[in-house]
């Protein structure tokens, strides 16, 4: 089996506080009409297209596809509570919140969709207002609590992984870099909205990416499984752990820095995985490891968001269009910068 089917295969169906920045913070530049108009097509399309329940099921589902999109509403700039998308935003909070595993406090049908689920509540966390979320007579778990359990759930999978890291099971033995990205982003997420995550647990996730990125800033797949062959998905997740965990000092950080920045004319292709999913991951570790690499990239991505995006508003991807327009508009919202995950 090829890792790109794999990926979709585990990524989506396996079973097994902090306040954002202002707009244009460091760059000094007005979003462009061009970029504005992009995201708003492709929020339509998902406001269009999220069911009753909050979720999305026209492609691959789950809490973090749910997460996805909850992300770039909350991106968008539009208050959360009482903007134009308030409602979309509130019913993909309950949706992520009553599909947590209550006791566990996990997250998913695989560590994937916990990861990008539990991202997207600390980015809500502070942000969204519970007493709207939830209607009227209903009290169920915070948004904080909500949170604070997966932190939790997370947390335990890594303390029974002997690589101190994740795999698609919260019970796994084994690990992968793709996987434990979406963990350990979420974590250090959460972290930043001021829920106690332990040193221990960061340093621990970030050990273990030292010990797969070589000296040519390729990062290995899994142990044995894929080796340092060239793939920007996992080179950009490598880059962006060690920015948010503010291990810049580290070698690994330079070599993953210098590789993407020297490839900056790879933007269009993919060796792993759909392009939208390299898209999300190249678009902030350029921004957190190179801004001026990161605006012209970032031009580049505009024109190919422009050509690819469909009159709906949809841009298609290999797992769906509901994923592949929250991956591309995720990419696209460095333009913006209102989540707290985007600060430098």
């Amino acid at each position: 089996m090829s890792r790109t089917l794999a990926l979709g295969l585990v990524f989506f169906g396996y079973q097994g506080g902090a306040s954002a920045q202002p707009p244009n913070a460091h760059i000094g530049e007005g979003v462009p009409r061009d970029v504005r108009e992009l995201y708003d097509k492709g929020l339509q399309y998902l406001a269009k297209t999220q069911t009753k329940n909050g979720d999305w099921t026209g492609g691959q589902q789950g809490p973090g596809i749910t997460g996805l999109g909850l992300m770039v509403f909350l991106a968008s700039g539009e208050d959360p509570n009482f903007g134009l998308y308030s409602n979309n935003v509130r019913r993909a909070v309950r949706s992520i919140i009553s599909n947590q595993d209550r006791n566990t406090g996990y997250l998913g049908i695989s560590m994937y969709h916990h990861g990008f689920a539990m991202l997207a509540l600390a980015e809500a966390y502070g942000a969204v207002d519970d007493r709207y979320v939830w209607p009227a007579g209903k009290k169920p778990r915070s948004i904080g609590a909500a949170l604070e359990s997966a932190v939790r759930a997370a947390i335990t999978s890594q303390k029974r992984n002997p690589l101190g890291a994740w795999r698609y099971s919260p019970n796994a033995t084994d690990a992968d870099t793709s996987v434990s990205g979406a963990v350990l982003v979420g974590l250090l997420a959460a972290r930043n909205a001021g829920i106690e995550v332990p040193d221990d647990t960061i340093n621990k996730g970030i050990s273990y990416y030292t010990s797969m990125t070589a000296s040519s800033g390729h990062v290995a797949y899994s142990g044995g499984l894929g080796g340092f062959d060239e793939s920007l998905a996992r080179i950009s997740i490598g880059t962006l752990v060690y920015a948010l965990a503010r291990r810049k000092d580290l070698p690994q950080f330079k070599a993953t820095v210098s590789y993407l920045v020297n490839n900056l004319e790879s933007a269009g292709r993919s060796r792993m995985g759909g392009m939208e999913y390299q898209r999300y991951y190249q678009a902030q570790a350029l921004f957190q490891g190179d801004v001026d690499a990161w605006k012209k990239w970032n031009k580049l991505l505009v024109q190919q968001l422009k050509a690819a995006q469909q009159a709906d508003g949809s841009i298609p991807g290999q797992f769906g269009a509901e994923i592949g327009t929250s991956f591309s508009l995720l990419a696209l919202a460095l333009n913006y910068r209102f989540l707290p995950i985007y600060e430098r």
